[in-house]
């Protein structure tokens, strides 16, 4: 879950700067110095006195100085003690929230109300949106089996909910007895049996993987074999990803490498999916800055997400993807009010 920070203690004048520095440097994306900050703010405070602050801010975490340049820009740390104690959210204008719910026409199937959500969401921020599928329409895992092929190939039977059957083919690194696959089903039916396959994957990668270097053989293979299975041939179906070429336009994001990295992740889905998990069994918005997410390659994103629900039972969870440095004031009423209005127009479906 999203860190709070834990309490420091700041002279006002203090606050009244760091403020004033993050939303200088929310607004045009430069490092901020003393004189900017001087020429900017009404504290009446020389720029010698200005960096004595900023120095013991940096001290505190909250700033840093990016390369050789003189002036600061807001860490993580810094970034949720100004969302949790100095952001001010307005509510959103009568005219955005008419345009939200015209586009959320509950008239719509399923997909293409998601669809249109995660593209609506992405339009308005011009940052990345996610929407999850409903809770309600996962399939949940009830058996799986495993047949050796020729080739290292294993023919994979998954048993999901209402009796459907899925085949999938995978590929394996060695050769496998049809012993061994016997003991790999077994295993994941008992782990596995009875939950839905969104979580199945999430826990797969997220916690079983973790515990590779300490688990049995078994146990290896079965994990080895049980990601071939879930994460080939899947569907697209978790959830829906809109405005990915947004970041592009980012300046601090326009390095090619973390650009790919980040594209890669989106497409694996596996660290997006663990976020949303969290995020669903949470209440109102939620707010992972960088490091918080627990995932090197979100580390320069910020999520803001909000779980939607339908008579009280919380069937998903939308957000939007973007820097560090956005707009909470804005972003956080959009995810809000959108989540609410999704919500609504499902129940209108009912």
């Amino acid at each position: 879950m999203p860190l709070s920070t834990e309490p420091i203690q700041l002279p006002e004048r203090s606050l009244q700067l760091f403020k004033a520095l993050v939303d200088h440097f929310i607004q045009d994306g430069h490092p901020v110095g003393s004189r900017t900050l001087a020429r900017d703010t009404n504290l009446e405070l020389s720029p010698a006195t200005i960096r004595n602050i900023m120095a013991d801010l940096e001290d505190l975490g909250l700033l840093r100085s990016p390369h050789t340049s003189a002036g600061r820009i807001p860490t993580a740390k810094g970034y949720r003690l100004f969302v949790d104690s100095l952001l001010c959210v307005h509510d959103l204008d009568s005219s955005e929230i008419e345009k939200i719910a015209k586009e959320l026409d509950s008239g719509q199937d399923m997909k293409s109300l998601l669809n249109r959500t995660s593209s609506m969401l992405s339009d308005i921020t011009r940052l990345v949106s996610v929407v999850m599928l409903p809770r309600s329409d996962q399939p949940v895992l009830q058996h799986v089996e495993f047949v050796t092929l020729s080739d290292n190939r294993v023919l994979v039977i998954l048993i999901v909910s209402d009796r459907e059957i899925q085949n999938r083919i995978i590929h394996t690194a060695r050769v496998y007895s049809a012993s061994e696959l016997q003991q790999a089903s077994n295993y994941l039916n008992k782990v596995f049996s009875g939950k839905e396959l969104t979580k199945v994957r999430t826990e797969l990668i997220h916690e079983l993987e973790q515990m590779k270097d300490n688990v049995s053989q078994l146990m290896q293979m079965a994990i080895e074999m049980a990601q071939k299975a879930f994460m080939s041939g899947e569907s697209g179906d978790d959830y829906v990803l809109s405005g990915q070429t947004n970041l592009m336009n980012v300046a601090e994001m326009c390095d090619v490498e973390k650009l790919r990295k980040l594209f890669e992740s989106f497409n694996q889905k596996r660290d997006i999916l663990h976020l949303l998990e969290q995020s669903i069994h949470a209440t109102g918005v939620q707010i992972f800055i960088g490091e918080e997410s627990g995932y090197e390659v979100l580390d320069d994103c910020s999520i803001v997400t909000s779980p939607y629900e339908v008579d009280g039972q919380i069937l998903g969870v939308l957000g939007i993807i973007g820097p560090t440095r956005m707009h909470y004031d804005r972003v956080i009423p959009i995810v809000d009010i959108t989540a609410k209005m999704l919500g609504s127009a499902l129940n209108s479906r009912n």
